[in-house]
């Protein structure tokens, strides 16, 4: 099966993997498994890193890439289909983030289940599948 992390359960995958649920954890690590992780995720992490916004996480991009690529996690660019999904994607008066919604829209441009800590993806659950971590 084919999933989408976000950027938080990228971040804690690297650094802080007790806090992703054991089932979640099974998922990402099951072989069988196509892990995937949308290049907006880098962005976001280079943009709060650069603002001092994740203080927490010292991590640099090439390890964050280093050890995605480690545990046989792909990436997926930014394209024009998803620049498209993303204009058509409703915006929810509670759920703004540009990052978030850029996520999904990836997993609606590729078909894929999100898999999200974020109780505001489940506001587009009617659109793609997501997965609560």
């Amino acid at each position: 099966m084919k999933y989408l992390i976000d950027t938080q359960i990228l971040i804690w995958f690297q650094i802080s993997p007790n806090k992703i649920k054991n089932e979640i954890l099974d998922i990402i690590q099951d072989t069988s498994n196509q892990i995937f992780i949308s290049d907006i995720s880098l962005f976001e992490i280079t943009i709060k890193q650069n603002i001092k916004k994740l203080p927490e996480f010292p991590v640099k991009l090439d390890d964050i890439i280093f050890n995605a690529l480690k545990n046989d996690f792909s990436f997926i660019g930014l394209t024009h289909k998803l620049f498209s999904v993303y204009l058509e994607l409703a915006l929810h008066e509670y759920h703004k983030d540009p990052f978030d919604r850029m996520i999904i829209s990836t997993a609606l441009a590729e078909e894929i289940t999100i898999i999200s800590s974020d109780e505001k993806f489940l506001l587009y659950n009617h659109l793609v599948k997501i997965i609560k971590a």
